[in-house]
């Protein structure tokens, strides 16, 4: 068995291992560790989830359609570098890049029905940026 920590795919590793560090360096303090509040009262008002009925179908659709989309677009990088190492036949490289075509034009269509754009899809991470990529 091969050290993951070594070889070809160490330096990636390395990569996602410091982006997970710095991801969870930002999550937010347990509730001892936090500082009072600025007014002196020694809490912190606590973050409520504001929830519109008429709205919580699309809040629900924007979050399902924006996880599928970070899957299409890992798959779709995924797909591109299978293309660029040259591991795959013309034909499965047709293949691919039809399939990767149609995924992306059913995803503008399912935005279009709930009135959404694939910008609408980008969550904002706070200091982490945009979940995904411009």
């Amino acid at each position: 068995m091969t050290n993951p920590t070594e070889g070809p795919g160490a330096d990636r590793l390395r990569e996602v291992a410091e982006a997970a560090t710095r991801a969870f360096s930002v999550l937010p303090a347990r509730p001892d560790e936090m500082a009072p509040a600025p007014s002196g009262g020694g809490r912190v008002a606590a973050r409520r989830l504001h929830t519109d009925p008429d709205t919580v179908e699309r809040d629900l659709v924007k979050l399902v359609l924006t996880l599928v989309e970070l899957l299409r677009q890992l798959m779709e990088r995924q797909a591109l570098r299978r293309v660029d190492e040259g591991g795959l036949t013309e034909e499965q490289e047709e293949r691919l890049g039809l399939t990767l075509m149609l995924l992306h034009d059913r995803m503008a269509e399912l935005c279009d029905q709930y009135g959404l754009t694939l910008a609408d899809l980008n969550l904002d991470l706070g200091p982490l940026g945009t979940l995904l990529p411009p």
